[in-house]
C-alpha cells in the first residue's frame, strides 16, 4: 500500500499591523498646553506664578488656618437669621428657574424645535445669559433694586437658567428621534409631540440638573451676599473685614453641612429616579 505523505503546512510570516497616523498629534497638543502653561508662569509675560511667595508668607498663611480651626461656636446665633435667608434664595431661585428652564430647554433642542430661526435666537440669548458671571448679574442688580435678597434672587435665576437649559437641551438632543417622528408622522402637533413623547424621556435629566443648581444656589448666594444681595454672603463680608477667621469658620463649616445634607437627599431622588 502507497502511503500518501501530506504536504507540510505552509508557514505564513506574520506582518505586524501598520501603525496608526497621527500618533504624534497628541503629544503636540501636550507640548502646546505645556508651553503655554509656562509662558503663562514667565513675570513680565504671563501672570508671574511663583512659589517664592507660598515660601515666603507660609507662616502668615500657617496663622489663618490655625484661626480656621477653631471656630467661635458662641457666633452661631447671628449666622441664623441669614443662613436662613441664604436657603430661601436658593430654593426660591431654583423653583423660578427650572420654571423658565424646562419650555426653554425644548426651544433650544432640535429634535423639540424643528425651526431653526426660533431655535437659533434662543441658543444665541442663553449663550449671552452664560457669558455673564453671576457675581457681576448681582452687581448690577444690587445698583438697580437696591441691597437685599431680590437682587440675589434674580442673579440667581439667570445663572440657573443658562446652566439647565444647556443640559437639558443637550440630553434631549442625545435622546432617540424615532418616537418623535413616528408622533409627527401621525399628525401629532409639535406642542402634543414635546408633551407627551419628549417630556417624560426628558424629566429624569430635567429633575437631576434642578437638584444640581440647588447644590449651586446655596453655594454662590453666599457669594453674592459679598456685593450686597443678602445671604450669609453680607456676614462674612463684615466678619472677614475685621479679620474674625474664628468667626468665618463658623460659617463655612455651616455651608458645608448644609450642602452635604442637599447632596445626600439630591443623590437620594436620583436613585429613585435611574
Amino acid at each position: 500500500m502507497t502511503q500518501l505523505l501530506a504536504a507540510p503546512p505552509t508557514v505564513r510570516s506574520i506582518v505586524p499591523p501598520p501603525r496608526p497616523a497621527g500618533r504624534w498629534k497628541p503629544w503636540l497638543a501636550a507640548g502646546i498646553v505645556l508651553l503655554i502653561t509656562i509662558i503663562t508662569m514667565l513675570p513680565g509675560i504671563g501672570v508671574g506664578f511663583s512659589l517664592d511667595a507660598i515660601i515666603r508668607n507660609w507662616q502668615n498663611g500657617a496663622e489663618k488656618i490655625l484661626q480656621l480651626l477653631q471656630p467661635d461656636w458662641a457666633f452661631f446665633p447671628r449666622t441664623i437669621a441669614p443662613l436662613v435667608e441664604t436657603l430661601q434664595m436658593a430654593v426660591i431661585a431654583t423653583a423660578i428657574g427650572a420654571a423658565i428652564s424646562l419650555p426653554l430647554s425644548f426651544l433650544a433642542a432640535r429634535l423639540t424645535n424643528p425651526n431653526t430661526v426660533s431655535r437659533t435666537v434662543v441658543r444665541f440669548l442663553l449663550n449671552v445669559v452664560r457669558a455673564v458671571p453671576e457675581l457681576l448679574y448681582a452687581a448690577i442688580l444690587v445698583a438697580m433694586v437696591g441691597v437685599g435678597a431680590l437682587p440675589g434672587i434674580l442673579a440667581l435665576v439667570l445663572f440657573n437658567v443658562g446652566i439647565v437649559v444647556k443640559m437639558v437641551s443637550e440630553s434631549i438632543e442625545s435622546n432617540d428621534a424615532g418616537a418623535l417622528e413616528a408622533g409627527r408622522a401621525a399628525g401629532a402637533t409639535q406642542f402634543q409631540i414635546n408633551r407627551a413623547i419628549a417630556l417624560p424621556d426628558t424629566w429624569p435629566a430635567f429633575v437631576n440638573q434642578t437638584l444640581y443648581v440647588l447644590e449651586l444656589n446655596v453655594r454662590a448666594s453666599t457669594v453674592l451676599g459679598l456685593v450686597g444681595a443678602g445671604g450669609l454672603g453680607l456676614l462674612i463680608d463684615a466678619v472677614r473685614t475685621f479679620y474674625r477667621y474664628d468667626q468665618l469658620s463658623l460659617i463655612i463649616l455651616e455651608i458645608l453641612i448644609v450642602v452635604v445634607a442637599i447632596d445626600t437627599v439630591s443623590s437620594a431622588v436620583r436613585k429613585r429616579l435611574v
